[in-house]
């Protein structure tokens, strides 16, 4: 099977003292014979991130990849795709055909990394946690539809939810739904700094500068028992300062692979002119990209102006001039490879107009030019985002219609912003929980969201996500998916930009690259060796 692949980034938070699993803190790490993976991914713990890897806290694409290696949850996704399969329990199923009721039975003998075993009062425990912290992150909204828990003895336990929802057992296969331990973890706040206490299949020392991560290095877990098999004993993840170095890290052989995030450029060359000893790797990507809008902001409030925008974005332009083939226009929330999708934007706004644009503000009365700043993140997607929003800002200001500036800030500043609602305008990407339609849409319209947006939209969250998830066969809830998708494009409180591909550059003594991401991105770092190891 010809599949190709990318590595996600290995996000690590960054404290002033780094904490580890297993009690190592800032030096003497122990990493004899680790496969060295690279990303160039810059973490700062601070006020507003005090706990990085903590489940009630953590919703990023490279945190939650961390605790992928480091807690079990009941489910998880296997590495060819598809729906989840048992990892901590040995079964779960629905218990009636509403699927309200779901029940798990725990593998027998589970214990977490210091030995001490796991229950079902610990899944309790764990899962009641991160709904009681609510952490404004937003991935306690994954778990928001549980109402109670019950615990029968101690291996099995049932979820009683409050509306049915088929997505349920993706959503115990997300590191929100991590297992960790009631005599390690508080109940009722974070655990702060890098220590996790897990029963996953890995366990994590770290080595810091000052507040900036330098390693972090993965061990085999001598009491892991689960559904996955280790092709390793230790994998080291090493952050650089940018992709440049990253890459003369590889050629060097100080790394063995690359991972997140490639240059644009980078990835071109290699696929041009690829070097001796080293085989970049590609496979299709569910990562999209978008702008986002704080619908109460008063420069953005009339959704004139937001459908104004979204009349004049030129994708085609960003994709071609910035990203090339590791891009693809998307007009909708949804990605074009998922069960569900549409191309609602295209489909309400056509080919870039400033006719159109024009049209929506005069009828809407609103002066020109208008005055916006889009904010993006300096450091956390690669190097390509500020020439796209270079390009966005061209595209805007060339009609006109407005009058636009480009602001950058390093990720541990531009999110805590974000969330507090400081940008009116902001660029994000998403990289989904799981591979279904729902995910898609739900972090960005249903309560407790991903985006902490003021904007609701009553038919989604009332009627048509409900509607969606008591749908178990997923083909069939895409009537709904097609009107959520509908409300995102007349309402643009997103902008969706483009899908990305992914890629993951690696020295050809390594293999198992092809596994180390699935379709939803999920970093599964047990899949690589050395040689036929």
């Amino acid at each position: 099977m010809n599949r190709k692949a990318l590595v996600l980034p290995a996000v690590i938070g960054l404290l002033a003292s780094a904490l580890a699993a297993c009690g190592t803190t800032t030096g003497g790490v122990d990493k004899d014979g680790a496969i060295v993976v690279g990303t160039t991914d810059q973490f700062v713990a601070d006020s507003d991130a005090p706990a990085p890897f903590d489940p009630a806290h953590a919703y990023d694409t490279g945190a939650w990849n961390v605790l992928r290696q480091t807690l079990q949850t009941l489910m998880h996704v296997p590495r060819g795709g598809g729906e989840p399969v048992p990892e901590a329990a040995s079964a779960c199923a629905f218990t009636d055909k509403a699927s309200e009721s779901y029940r798990c039975t725990l593998r027998d003998g589970l214990q977490f990394s210091d030995g001490k075993p796991v229950t079902a009062e610990d899944v309790k425990f764990s899962i009641e946690r991160v709904l009681d912290i609510k952490s404004d992150n937003g991935a306690a909204g994954l778990l928001a539809n549980i109402d109670t828990i019950e615990v029968k003895g101690e291996r099995e336990l049932v979820f009683h939810l409050r509306t049915p929802d088929a997505t349920f057992p993706y959503k115990l296969s997300t590191p929100v739904a991590g297992i960790v331990s009631r005599d390690v973890y508080d109940g009722k706040k974070f655990r702060e700094g890098f220590d996790v206490t897990g029963s996953g299949p890995y366990t994590l020392a770290t080595e810091s500068e000052g507040n900036r991560l330098v390693s972090a290095v993965f061990t085999k877990n001598p009491h892991y028992k689960g559904d996955l098999k280790l092709r390793n004993a230790k994998v080291e993840l090493r952050p650089f300062a940018d992709a440049g170095s990253m890459g003369r890290a590889l050629e060097s052989g100080d790394i063995d692979m690359m991972a997140r995030t490639m240059a644009p450029g980078q990835i071109a060359d290699l696929s041009a002119e690829p070097r001796e000893g080293i085989a970049l790797t590609e496979m299709p990507g569910l990562e999209i990209r978008y702008l986002g809008f704080d619908t109460k902001a008063p420069s953005v409030k009339d959704k004139a102006v937001r459908q104004a925008m979204a009349s004049v974005v030129d994708r085609d332009e960003i994709v071609s001039k910035v990203y090339g083939a590791t891009a693809e226009p998307l007009y909708s929330l949804i990605p074009s490879s998922v069960s569900g999708h549409t191309n609602s934007f295209f489909n309400r706004y056509g080919e870039p107009s400033r006719a159109k644009a024009t049209g929506i503000l005069d009828a809407a009365g609103i002066d020109t030019p208008v005055k916006l700043t889009l904010h993006y993140t300096t450091d956390h997607y690669g190097p390509g985002t500020a020439a796209e929003f270079e390009t966005l800002r061209d595209q805007l200001n060339a009609t006109k219609l407005f009058s636009v500036t480009v602001r950058g800030a390093e990720w541990s500043e531009f999110r805590p912003a974000q969330k507090r609602g400081d940008y009116a305008v902001y660029g994000l990407g998403w990289f989904p929980d799981f591979p279904d339609p729902d995910n898609f849409i739900a972090p960005f319209l249903d309560e407790d969201n991903f985006l902490n947006t003021p904007y609701v939209s009553t038919a989604a969250r009332d009627e048509l996500i409900p509607e969606s998830r008591r749908q178990a066969d997923r083909d069939a809830a895409s009537a709904s998916f097609t009107k959520l998708q509908d409300i995102v494009a007349a309402d643009v409180p997103v902008l969706p930009l483009w899908q990305g591909k992914q890629y993951v550059a690696a020295r050809s003594e390594v293999t198992g690259v092809e596994w180390t991401l699935n379709s939803s991105s999920d970093l599964q770092l047990w899949e690589l060796a050395r040689g036929s190891a």
